[in-house]
């Protein structure tokens, strides 16, 4: 009788071991389709913070977008100054979010222990959140990338360094070569890589990212850089240093396979291939300063990505929304109203509008909206009370702006990525 019941309940003591892990994984998932801090997901010596965006339409086993801020900036500020979370709700990937604590904003890529694979500091931070998502959403290990701008480009070249083994590819929006900012008496600051002093011979540069991570032989995370001509923060020598960097570890020549001109101003050089996937892709923006990211390149680092199916993400038909903007300026500032129209059929559920501000302009203040970055390309998002626009429906938002003799409104505006029509 004894026998006879433990056979018989052993088949359910094996499903609960089988499925305990699975129901665990479960329970700690985020809500979908709203950013959300995640706490406790593993060792994390620098004290970072996570957030975390999961689309409602998570595809199984989904790829993992790391997209790191800019000095000063945050987690919640990555969300809201790039259109990644609306091409994951298209696409299905995940989005993570790494954040600053310390009071520069700036992440570690200076310390030899951020240099060296597992040695501490924000790339540990970085790795375990990922193994927290890859454990959750079982997600696709094979797709994990990294992507940052300024401060947040220095690190996705430090991530692809030290791990190489995580990253399937990088896009880095002006940054510096991994271990260009490289300091031993703890300074956060390099003033010769900022300022492109900093050279090396390909096989020096591709030496400092083998190091990192001794006896590794498996294959090199594909990168993808931006940098403008113009960028007075992290000079533009240091576009070319990464490429060299980048080709050498690839293992292909540095003349390039292709050179196209995708945009008015851009010069893209790629190199070991000439496809959307080449080893290594070069965009170089001629007049372009250090703010150089705007809507629309995401699309373009997806692509690269290999995340957007088949090519570019598909734009939603045109005429889909209308926005109407005008200027109430003085000698030092202005005030910008703008009105959004859904001129679509379906409702919009949930809003970025995306414009670029003429130079020399930045937002102090606004209503209606968040607005991030402060200057450059901005995305007003919305607030609470004004996420949704009916069709035939109109929002109105508002900024101010201290400007340098340049008080124009924004030339052109997009709705989620959708170019709109001017009121």
């Amino acid at each position: 009788m004894l026998l006879a019941l433990v056979a018989a309940l052993l088949p359910l003591l094996a499903a609960t071991v089988l499925t305990a892990p699975v129901a665990a994984a479960r329970e700690r998932a985020v809500p979908a389709a709203a950013l959300t801090e995640v706490t406790n997901f593993g060792t994390n010596p620098s004290n970072l913070r996570m957030y975390l965006y999961v689309p409602q339409s998570v595809t199984p086993n989904p790829a993992v977008v790391v997209a790191v801020h800019w000095c000063t900036g945050s987690g919640p500020d990555m969300y809201n100054g790039t259109e990644y979370d609306t091409l994951a709700d298209r696409y299905g990937f995940i989005v993570l979010y790494p954040s600053v604590t310390r009071s520069s904003k700036c992440f570690d890529v200076s310390s030899p222990q951020a240099l060296r694979r597992g040695g501490g500091s924000d790339p540990v931070g970085i790795k375990s959140m990922i193994d927290w998502v890859t454990r959750t959403y079982d997600a696709d290990t094979d797709r994990v990338f990294a992507t940052g701008i300024s401060s947040g480009a220095m690190m996705t070249n430090v991530l692809l360094g030290d791990y190489p083994d995580v990253f399937a590819a990088g896009a880095a929006f002006s940054g510096v070569p991994f271990a260009c900012f490289a300091t031993t008496d703890g300074s956060e600051w390099n003033s010769a890589c900022s300022g492109g002093t900093v050279t090396h011979t390909p096989q020096q540069w591709g030496d400092l990212v083998r190091n990192a991570y001794p006896g590794y032989s498996g294959p090199r995370p594909r990168m993808q850089t931006w940098h403008g001509t113009q960028d007075d923060v992290l000079r533009y020598p240091n576009f070319g240093e990464q490429i060299k960097q980048w080709t050498n570890v690839q293992g292909v020549s540095q003349t390039p396979a292709a050179t196209d001109t995708p945009q008015s101003g851009w010069t893209r050089t790629r190199y070991g291939g000439t496809g959307d996937q080449a080893p290594v892709e070069a965009i170089s923006l001629q007049g372009v300063g250090h703010n150089l990211y705007a809507q629309g390149m995401a699309s373009r680092v997806l692509t690269f990505f290999g995340l957007d199916k088949s090519g570019p993400a598909p734009q939603p038909q045109p005429g889909a929304c209308k926005v109407t903007a005008g200027v109430n300026a003085w000698s030092t500032g202005l005030t910008a109203s703008v009105t959004i129209t859904n001129t679509g059929t379906t409702t919009v559920d949930g809003w970025k509008l995306g414009f670029t501000l003429p130079s020399g302009q930045t937002v102090t203040g606004g209503w209606g909206a968040t607005y991030a970055p402060s200057s450059g390309a901005v995305i007003a998002t919305n607030v609470s009370y004004n996420g949704t626009i009916a069709p035939g429906a109109s929002v109105s938002i508002g900024y101010q702006a201290s400007h340098g003799g340049n008080s124009a409104a924004p030339a052109a505006f997009t709705l989620n990525g959708t170019a709109c029509a001017a009121g």
